[in-house]
């Protein structure tokens, strides 16, 4: 994954741990002034699995037992993200000197942007990730959106817009991570994005409960099974499918105990269920794309969910006539397209440029997003 830098041209580098908090991707980058994104060197750093466990339970609405621990989380969590980078930039053989800014998303413990009053929480200490690397670090991307009353999320529309939009035709950006979100880019009329559902959150929690492994490699177990069109139905049922956009979502929402709920007394085989789940996936997504932007002709896809070759088979079926294909077709690295984005943000807001699509979000209008802490 490495390539020359330009020894010209500054460095931004990106990290994020997202809605499976499975690791931290760290990717390393720079803008040409021509356009474009140039990757140089990427990893995914994994959490210590303690930690990574209080994080998951916090991200699906656990309590927090004191505010001491929000302290020590806020940091444990920012050395983890400093870490991250510190072995990226060893990797890569990188003079700290030359990053101008560390983009950090932190990772997300809650996300209410329909409470009153709104809010949403990312916990990494940015004043930590910069003291420990000697790089600016730039974070808390969301809560100046929510401030202005939008989700504070999806924010990588913006990015997906500046990297991968076509006038030739109507395309679709997709990132199965966690959450499934779209990123709708026509050739006219403005860029919308919104989450659709759960992705792989639920589909890794349950392969983990019934096989011991941490996610479904090439949606195998899924594949073993069979869809159960009723416990389909249940789960489609739940009113937020049909919120319109602006939308978001995350563990609070979508988790194991959400998908049991549902299952009432009914009996379904381990494989079935992880059938179901890649199926409800598979059609949220379809359903959401097909009523929003029905003429989409490509759906360029990154995050996790792009290696689960079941996942990618249904979601070709739900979308005939829809070209479905990799993020990596078209130049951007699946796996690492969202920390290239915050990567990206970070250059914005060092710019004093604005970071969110308010038609995306809700927001009364574009923001500067994200706190600067000098290096």
């Amino acid at each position: 994954m490495n390539a020359a830098a330009n020894p010209n041209a500054p460095l931004y580098l990106g990290l994020m741990s997202g809605t499976s908090a499975d690791g931290i991707d760290a990717a390393l980058v720079q803008f040409p002034v021509a356009g474009g994104c140039h990757f140089v060197h990427g990893l995914t750093a994994r959490w210590e699995p303690v930690l990574r466990a209080r994080l998951v339970a916090l991200g699906e609405g656990g309590p927090l037992q004191s505010l001491e621990e929000l302290g020590e989380l806020d940091a444990r969590i920012a050395i983890a993200f400093a870490g991250a980078a510190n072995q990226l930039l060893d990797e890569a053989s990188v003079d700290r000197a030359q990053v101008r800014a560390i983009g950090s998303h932190g990772q997300t413990v809650r996300h209410r942007p329909l409470a009153e009053p709104a809010f949403t929480v990312q916990l990494g200490d940015g004043n930590r990730i910069a003291e420990l690397t000697g790089i600016t670090t730039v974070c808390d991307f969301r809560r100046r959106d929510v401030a202005a009353g939008g989700h504070g999320a999806p924010l990588m529309p913006a990015f997906h817009l500046a990297m991968l939009g076509a006038a030739d035709e109507d395309r679709a950006v997709l990132n199965l991570g966690g959450i499934g979100n779209l990123t709708l880019i026509p050739r006219q009329g403005a860029v919308r994005g919104f989450d659709t559902g759960p992705a792989n959150a639920l589909m890794d929690a349950w392969c983990q409960r019934h096989t011991g492994r941490s996610f479904d490699a090439d949606g195998a177990f899924a594949a073993s099974g069979a869809v159960d069109d009723s416990l389909l139905a249940a789960w489609r049922a739940d009113p937020w499918f049909d919120l319109p956009p602006p939308r978001s979502t995350g563990r609070e929402q979508f988790h194991l105990a959400w998908a049991e709920a549902h299952m009432g007394e009914g009996q379904f085989s381990a494989a079935d269920v992880q059938a179901t789940l890649l199926e409800l996936t598979a059609m949220t997504v379809a359903d959401a794309l097909l009523a929003q932007q029905p003429g989409t002709r490509r759906v360029l896809v990154c995050g996790g969910g792009v290696h689960n070759a079941q996942l990618m088979r249904r979601l070709g079926a739900r979308l005939p006539g829809v070209r479905v294909e990799s993020s990596a077709r078209h130049g951007l690295d699946p796996e690492y397209v969202e920390a290239m984005g915050f990567a990206w943000l970070a250059q914005r807001t060092m710019e004093g440029l604005p970071g969110n699509l308010p038609a995306v979000t809700g927001a009364q209008g574009p923001r500067i997003l994200g706190a600067i802490h000098l290096a």
